[in-house]
Order: C-alpha cells, then sequence, then structure tokens
C-alpha cells in the first residue's frame, strides 16, 4: 500500500512508518517534526516564526498538494494536523479526501471529542477534572476556549464525520470517541522500535535513580510540579537511597540521555495510562511512576503484566508510591524486567504495524 501520515505527534507517525516500511509498505511522513523535538520526515512542514510565518507554510503546502495525492490511506495525526488556522484545513481535508483512497483520523492528543467528554467527568480524573470539581488550571481553560464552541470544534467533527475510520492511542481517547462512533472507532497502541530494547541499568553507586521532566508551561497541568515535589521530598528523606535527575527545558536529544540509566520514572499524574515518553522509558527497563489504572490493562486485554506503579492524583499517593519503592528495593529488576517484557507484547513497532495494515485492508 502507498500510505500518507501527515502531521506528528511524539514519535508515533514515524515510528509506524519505519514498522510499515519493514512490511513492505510504501510510507510518506508529511509533518512538522512535532515542533522542538525535530523528529524525522520525509517532507518538512515546520513554520518559521513570524508574522509571515503562516503565509510560508500555506504557500509550501500548496507547492507540495501533488505530493499528497495518489495514496491508498492518508493518516492525519489531529484535526490540526497543520500549523495552521482550523479553516484552513476544510479545503485540504477535502483535497486528500477527493485525491486519495481512504482517511484515517488519529484521536491521540488534544481536540473537540477529548476536552468535550471529559468536561462530561466521564473520568474519575484526568486533565480536566477530579472527581465532581472541574480543574482550572491555564492550560485546561485554553483548551476549553480553543475548542468548545469554535472553528476548531467544527472542524473536529466535520473530519471524525468524513474520515473512514478513527484510531485511538490511549484509553482516554478511546472511551471519548468510541460512544460517538462506534462503528469506525479502532484502539491501536502506540509503536515502540524494538531496538529501544535493553537489559535494565544497574545503579552503580547503590542509588535508585529517579527522573523527572519538567515544562514549564505544562507543569500544572500535567501534574508534575506534584510529582516533583514528592520525589524533592524523598530524595531529602533518603539522600543515601536516592538520586533525582531533573531536566526542565533540555532538547528532547538531551533529555532522552538524562532519561537513560534512571530507575524509575515520574510522567503525567492525570492519566490513566503510559504515553509515548513513559513507554519509550519502559522500553529501557525504566519504571513508571504514573498511570496505570486497570482500564488501561484491560483495553490490552493484559492479566498478568501490570509494571507501571500506578498513582493517584494527590502529593500522599506519589510520596507514598515512591517511598514503599525506595524502602523495598528487591521488587525493582522484577518491574524492571516486566516493563521491558510489556513494550515487547503490546508496543513492538511491528506488531502495531501490523494492527494498522489490518484495519487499512478493512476499510
Amino acid at each position: 500500500m502507498k500510505i500518507l501520515l501527515l502531521g506528528e505527534y511524539s514519535n508515533v507517525h514515524n515510528t509506524l512508518a519505519q514498522g510499515l516500511r519493514s512490511l513492505g509498505h510504501h510510507v510518506v511522513v508529511a509533518s512538522n517534526g512535532d515542533f522542538w523535538k525535530d523528529y524525522p520526515r520525509d517532507i518538512d512542514l515546520q513554520r518559521k516564526d513570524g508574522k509571515l510565518g503562516g503565509i510560508a507554510l500555506l504557500t509550501k503546502v500548496y507547492w507540495n498538494l501533488r505530493r499528497f495525492r495518489g495514496f491508498d490511506i492518508v493518516q492525519i495525526i489531529n484535526p490540526l494536523f497543520l500549523e495552521l488556522k482550523a479553516e484552513r484545513h476544510f479545503r485540504l481535508f477535502d483535497y486528500l479526501k477527493k485525491n486519495n483512497g481512504k482517511v484515517v483520523l488519529c484521536a491521540f492528543g488534544m481536540d473537540y471529542y477529548w476536552v468535550k467528554r471529559s468536561e462530561e467527568m466521564i473520568f474519575r480524573y484526568g486533565d480536566f477534572n477530579i472527581g465532581n470539581n472541574l480543574r482550572h488550571t491555564k492550560e485546561a481553560d485554553e483548551a476549553r476556549k480553543d475548542w468548545l464552541g469554535t472553528a476548531k470544534e467544527t472542524l473536529n467533527r466535520y473530519c471524525a464525520e468524513k474520515s473512514d475510520a478513527i484510531v485511538t492511542g490511549l484509553y482516554e481517547y478511546d472511551a471519548c470517541y468510541r460512544p460517538c462512533f462506534p462503528e469506525k472507532t479502532h484502539f491501536i497502541p502506540f509503536p515502540i522500535r524494538p531496538y529501544e530494547y535493553a537489559e535494565p541499568a544497574d545503579s552503580s553507586n547503590g542509588k535508585i535513580k529517579i527522573f523527572i521532566g519538567i515544562s514549564k508551561q505544562r507543569s500544572e497541568y500535567k501534574g508534575t510540579d506534584i510529582m516533583l515535589r514528592a520525589a524533592q521530598d524523598i530524595a531529602t528523606k533518603y539522600p543515601e537511597r536516592v538520586e533525582l535527575k531533573i531536566a526542565e527545558g533540555v532538547p528532547f536529544n538531551e533529555y532522552r540521555k538524562m532519561m537513560l540509566g534512571s530507575d524509575m520514572l515520574l510522567d503525567q499524574l492525570y492519566s490513566y495510562t503510559p504515553a509515548m515518553n513513559a513507554l519509550e522509558a519502559m522500553s529501557h527497563g525504566i519504571i513508571c511512576v504514573g498511570g496505570g489504572e486497570p482500564e488501561n490493562y484491560e483495553i490490552l486485554g493484559e492479566k498478568e503484566l501490570q509494571p507501571i506503579i500506578n498513582v493517584e492524583p494527590n502529593y500522599e499517593s506519589v510520596y507514598n508510591a515512591l517511598e514503599a519503592t525506595v524502602l523495598n528495593p528487591d521488587r525493582i529488576p522484577q518491574l524492571k524486567r516486566e516493563s521491558i517484557e510489556y513494550i515487547k507484547r503490546h508496543h513492538d513497532f511491528i506488531k502495531v504495524a501490523l494492527q494498522y495494515v489490518e484495519l487499512y485492508s478493512r476499510i
């Protein structure tokens, strides 16, 4: 098959492309590299800074339109698959529909259905609520303003209705889309490269290495402010047992180097599931402390391997989970091995690519 993967999110499309190519398919990735993360792509659609950036990008897109036709499958990473206003996407989406075989919409991140369904409090906790209380972080409020009652909402609904299939990458996104589009929603796990697999790292100095990445703009929204405070308190209480590594505002490649060799990763307090950052860490035998709710294992059909240290969205839960691990280090090697096996079982990029091929063939 000829497949166009349009847009990028945390290396999903680049990794999927490698899996599909290994199976003999012709794949083109066109994206902005996911902004500063700068993931590989075949056609660069990065927007330049400045007032003329949008015009320059739109010109580039129209110049490349001939390269965006003749595919059996076009898969868009989000309703906003380019760094352009929602209003600009309608004609581009229609062009893709008209000049290619089938169009697949991905539900991998922020969009109307994620905001709308979360606002309806279908989750016990999440980015937009804790129990019956709505969260009003800066990013959550901006998301409401951006996606509810706007051109972005109209675009998302249009793409979802017109797409031939919708792929959800995490349990939460599946829970948002499946009730609305039960016939065309398909859950497929995120892909991880097998060369990431490695034997778990040993702590050379006898300390448990805890790693956390901080993004100042999203710290409160993702809960890393709470997780960092708990980790700092644990490191202060057990200085002879714990080494805390913090990455803040560093490029992706440097972030990844800092992460390698860690024993534990703190990631996304308000999530039910591990996303790409945590999954890559797990492929190295790094234990994820974050989203490991029963729904995560259920959607995968996993009844044996449960290596994620699940925490509730509060300081006490994170602190207690870290302290329990620090005081019982004998369980760390097993959790590391299980983390690697978990990725091999559910996220191997060839296994995931086969699931996509099966879906593409069916539609």
